[in-house]
């Protein structure tokens, strides 16, 4: 009886997996300097589906 109660817990702890964060986007700022985004991936296997979660964008000036 455990087997069958095992199995689907394992299911749903394998369901979900985060990574990241990942450099999504570089773009030029057009004042000499560079826009960057980096965002966290949350992959949902139930759904099939991949998305961006807590992005945070950077500049930094080059001289």
């Amino acid at each position: 009886m455990k087997k069958y109660l095992i199995l689907p817990i394992l299911m749903l702890i394998s369901a979900c997996t985060n990574a990241g964060p990942f450099v999504t986007n570089i773009s030029a700022d057009g004042e000499n300097g560079l826009t960057i985004e980096k965002c966290q991936v949350h992959m949902n296997a139930f759904m099939g589906t991949v998305s961006n979660d807590n992005c945070t964008t950077t500049h930094i000036k080059i001289k």
